[in-house]
This record gives structure tokens, C-alpha cells and sequence, in this order.
């Protein structure tokens, strides 16, 4: 069915839940199971180092922690016995989920295995949701993998299921 399951990790806990699910559906199909991570560079640097501070230290660093992050899981895929390949991508300013859709096209994947937060409301609105955009523009099917709702913080009032 799946030959080839792209999975992006940013280190978040939903994150690891997708690499489940996908490692799970790679040993029923004996799919190639695709590790992606995207480097938001911005997200490492305040602006104020120095250009020699970020190309020596600052730059390596991440670029260093986000292999880390991809071997680790690759690591944990492989014993398992399963077929993996690891992608690491700097963002360049470009969005998350147009990277993500790109990388799944690229890699030839047929399935885009994502964590979700699941986010609702204005949590939504003000962090946006790039795996609600991976979905919307990814060439391939997209599965959404979201914590069990006992183990999510739940955000509804009190009385919400109590007589008035």
C-alpha cells in the first residue's frame, strides 16, 4: 500500500506519536520510513551575535542537534528493523508545511505521518497550525496523529457537562 512514509520531528511529543503510528504502518506494508528536520533558523538566534559567533557556534549548534534528533530516531526505527532514511532541511525563511509538502514530493513519499496538537480557538489563531497546512497543500495523503484526548489538557469550563 505505502512504500515510502515521510515523517517530520520537531521533538515534540506528538511528534513522537506520528513516528509511531508511521513505524507501525511501515512494518505491515515494509515501507521506507523518511525522517525529516527542518531547521527554523531564526529560531536559534536573537539577531545580536556576532556574524563570527553565528557561523562558528551558533549555526553548527543546531544544525548538530537537529542530526542528533534524526539519528536518535533512526537509531530506534532501525533496531526495530525497519528501512530508514533521514532528511535534514534549513528553512531559509520558507514556511514549515510548504518545506514538509516539498520534502514529500522530493523524497518520493506516498504518506506525510504528522503530530498534531490539535489545537482549537484562538490557541489556533495565534499559533497557527502548520500540520493543518501540510494537509492542505501536501501532494500526497497526510495522516494526523494527535495524543488520546485522557492524555491532552482538555480547556472546557466546569460546568460543561454538569445540570444547571
Amino acid at each position: 500500500m505505502y512504500s515510502r512514509l515521510l515523517v517530520p520531528l520537531d521533538g515534540s511529543t506528538t511528534a513522537e506519536l506520528a513516528l509511531d503510528h508511521a513505524a507501525s504502518l511501515a512494518r505491515l506494508s515494509g515501507a521506507t520510513v523518511v525522517l525529516l528536520h527542518v531547521i527554523e533558523e531564526l529560531k536559534h538566534c536573537n539577531g545580536f551575535e556576532r556574524p563570527q559567533v553565528y557561523i562558528e557556534q551558533v549555526h553548527p549548534g543546531f544544525l548538530a542537534a537537529g542530526q542528533a534528533l534524526l539519528d536518535a530516531a533512526a537509531a530506534r526505527l532501525r533496531g526495530q528493523g525497519l528501512a530508514v532514511e533521514t532528511l535534514l532541511v534549513e528553512s531559509k525563511g520558507e514556511r514549515v508545511s510548504v518545506l514538509v509538502a516539498q520534502q514529500a514530493l522530493s523524497a518520493r513519499c506516498d504518506l506525510v505521518v504528522l503530530g498534531t496538537h490539535g489545537r482549537r480557538g484562538v490557541d489556533r489563531l495565534l499559533m497557527g497550525s502548520d500540520a493543518e497546512q501540510v494537509a492542505r497543500i501536501a501532494p500526497v495523503p497526510v495522516m494526523l496523529v494527535r495524543q488520546p484526548q485522557s492524555a491532552a489538557v482538555t480547556s472546557q469550563p466546569e460546568w460543561v457537562g454538569t445540570a444547571a
